[in-house]
């Protein structure tokens, strides 16, 4: 089996070769030499896939079979390991995921390739650009990072996987960022080869609008899955701490976020042609920049590979991409003229460009605040790490400020927004967002002592506004925001369609139906937008957190909120994957029983005790309550027990959810309009009122 999946890689470079050399002289030519040329090549990269497929199955079936001959399943399973985790060893190593992740942009690659007649010549030539990116990665693979190379001598069993990989969910995260990471391929493919044959900037943005957005999706769905991940198995009660490869999962989901709404501007007014190739340039830097980080052990990480070699081909790499885009736009750039001008920053034109650059401003914040130790190390020789208090102070009024443009940008119109029209858009959306902060800062003030009272109750006000935290504050701007643009999308469907019920002779509700339907683009990104809203929501509940840790023998109680834990009993089990101690705790809330918890840490056999926490929550829509069993006090032989009252977590994972469905419904096919039935004398009076407006000789 080893030797079947060595030479598959060896037989998908070649072919990868191949598809990379014939097919850009293929795509150069335009007579029938240069069509055959281009087919081989399709066939070829279409073969390629197969091959990295069968390496793929191949290092599976060694991890199923225990072939602890080869050194990476060695490495990274053994026989205890459950058969599900069995197939996480492909990508939870560093040779293995560079195998992974040839597979999988060969996957992209068969598809569009089986998709070659949308446009041949284009297709061709981004076809042979993919395959210039899978010649890099599978030399990778073959020379630099082998799955299978050998043992000297076959042990009896493995190291297992790394403990905290041993999680449900780390056999789908894994597999979901990858998808996203390496789906930025193909239109950064598709951007550069419409650059170098100089293609109408719209077509190539049609194609692979389509594309982008699944690419974003599975970023979208990795990400969360990676934050679900980090709050079930890290048991430090939180789900985002600005890790170093967190961060780089951002990156290109920024940089996407930002492309999907400037190319409408593109496509509406042909403006920012030249800053949308660039963002897709900038964007697969990106994701290759991320991928680095994560596989050259260049920053300290839970989630990062150890230390190696590698580092200098990614760098390589990025130095060739920035290389080749340079030149061709250099050498092009007069083919990416903008037809039109900005014409007033009271528009939906400047809102995109608001909102681009506060994503792109984003982008900046968090690659700085990352690559910083190393940046600092090469400046003084040793290493300074910025933490989450950096990244928060930065990205949460960036995020307050795009939670605004998200609700002002649908009510703007083209071009230029009149008074009235802007008045007439925001009324109803303004003032619902400040009854929800009055009725918020209402709740939030002392206790309204009664009219006799009035006076001190004003003077308790200096001394409460010293003592707000600056996290509750932006938590209300955060509540406020999200009704704004909350009201902002209904109002958008409401309005919308109330013109379709009359003219469908229907109900509001199956007239806003239609009027999405027709729009599947443009009403699936609101949807897309109130998950956000969801998600902010979620997120702005982190300020109201509260923690507690305590020593409990069995009967001891600890208070947390309205909840009371009881210590009921203590466990220890021991089977063939880990030991684990647990503890059984029952919950009460206002002292009514409710559930009961059972945390527990685990300690893994074959990666040599290591220890791993496994939280125990009980989850409502309005909080969590989240306990970890910390160890044994070795003083007094007492379990420590660690709560915490998390609001709103519920809210994040709903609205990733419905940013999901939005997704999906803006990749549906809008419907034919539906044809209205009218009487035929208000037809024909309507049709004489048209040409009457007509100037004379139109239609002649």
């Amino acid at each position: 089996m080893p030797l079947l999946g060595s030479f598959c890689l060896l037989f998908a470079l070649a072919l990868a070769l191949y598809a990379f050399v014939v097919g850009i002289i293929g795509a150069a030519r335009k007579d029938g030499i240069g069509a055959r040329l281009a087919e081989t090549a399709r066939r070829a990269g279409m073969a390629s896939f197969i091959a990295v497929l069968l390496a793929a199955g191949a290092l599976v079936y060694a991890a199923l079979t225990n072939d602890f001959s080869i050194a990476y399943i060695k490495e990274h399973s053994n026989r205890a390991l459950p058969v599900p985790y069995k197939f996480a060893a492909l990508w939870s190593g560093q040779e293995g995921s560079i195998l992974f992740w040839c597979m999988l942009l060969s996957a992209y690659g068969f598809v569009l390739r089986v998709r070659h007649k949308v446009d041949q010549r284009l297709v061709a030539m981004a076809s042979a650009i993919l395959a210039a990116i899978q010649v890099f990665f599978l030399t990778l693979a073959n020379f630099v990072a082998d799955p299978f190379g050998m043992m000297s001598r076959v042990a009896a069993d493995g190291n297992g996987l790394n403990p905290l990989l041993q999680y449900p969910e780390m056999v789908i995260h894994p597999p979901m960022l990858y998808l996203g990471y390496v789906g930025l391929s193909v239109p950064f493919a598709f951007a550069l080869a419409a650059l170098i044959l100089r293609y109408p900037g719209e077509k190539w943005i049609h194609i692979t609008r389509r594309w982008t957005m699944v690419a974003w999706l599975f970023l979208t769905f990795g990400i969360s899955l990676g934050g679900h991940w980090a709050y079930n198995v890290l048991g430090w009660g939180g789900y985002w701490g600005w890790d170093p490869v967190e961060n780089a999962s951002l990156f290109p989901w920024l940089t996407t976020t930002a492309f999907l709404h400037s190319v409408m501007m593109q496509e509406k007014r042909g403006m920012m042609k030249q800053w949308n190739v660039w963002l897709i340039f900038v964007t697969f830097m990106l994701s290759i920049l991320g991928t680095m980080l994560t596989r050259a052990g260049l920053v300290s990480s839970v989630h990062a590979f150890a230390q190696s070699s590698i580092g200098p081909w990614f760098t390589t790499l990025l130095c060739v991409v920035l290389g080749v885009c340079l030149f061709f736009y250099i050498k092009n750039r007069d083919h990416l003229k903008s037809e039109n001008k900005l014409e007033s920053l009271i528009s939906r034109e400047s809102s995109f460009m608001f909102n681009n650059l506060l994503l792109l401003g984003a982008t900046f914040a968090i690659v700085s605040g990352t690559l910083f130790p190393l940046l600092s190390e090469l400046v003084r020789g040793y290493k300074i790490t910025v933490g989450a208090p950096f990244f928060n102070k930065i990205m949460v009024p960036m995020g307050l400020f795009l939670l605004f443009l998200t609700g002002v940008g649908p009510l703007l119109a083209w071009r230029n927004t009149s008074i009235g029209s802007f008045k007439r858009n925001f009324t109803i959306p303004l003032f619902l967002s400040a009854i929800v902060g009055a009725v918020l800062a209402w709740f939030s003030l002392p206790a309204w002592p009664g009219f006799a009272h009035v006076g001190e109750w004003f003077k308790q006000w200096p001394s409460w506004f010293a003592g707000l935290e600056l996290a509750r504050i932006y938590s209300w701007f955060a509540f406020v925001l999200g009704a704004l643009v909350t009201a902002t999308i209904a109002s958008e469907f409401f309005r919308g369609g109330r013109v379709l019920q009359g003219k469908l002779n229907t109900n509001i509700v199956f007239a806003m139906y239609h009027l999405m339907r027709r729009n599947m683009r443009r009403y699936g990104g609101y949807v897309v937008h109130f998950g956000i809203v969801v998600i902010v929501i979620g997120v702005a509940g982190l300020a109201f957190n509260v923690d507690k840790e305590q020593e409990m023998a069995i009967g001891d109680k600890l208070q947390i909120g309205h909840y009371t834990l009881v210590g009921q009993e203590y466990t220890q089990d021991d089977n063939a994957n880990y030991v684990s101690e647990a503890a059984l705790l029952d919950v009460y809330k206002d002292g009514k029983f409710v559930v009961r918890l059972n945390p527990e840490r685990r300690a893994y056999k074959a990666s040599g005790g290591q220890p791993s926490t496994i939280p125990a929550k009980h989850s409502t829509l309005g909080e969590d309550l989240y306990v970890i069993y910390a160890g044994l006090n070795p003083d007094t032989g007492h379990p420590i027990i660690k709560a915490f009252v998390n609001p709103l977590v519920s809210f994040v994972w709903l609205g990733v959810l419905i940013t999901a469905f939005g997704t999906g419904l803006s990749l549906v096919p809008n419907t034919a309009q539906i044809a209205v039935k009218v009487p035929q004398r208000a037809a024909v009076a309507a049709l004489a009122e048209e040409q009457s407006m007509q100037p004379a000789g139109v239609g002649k």
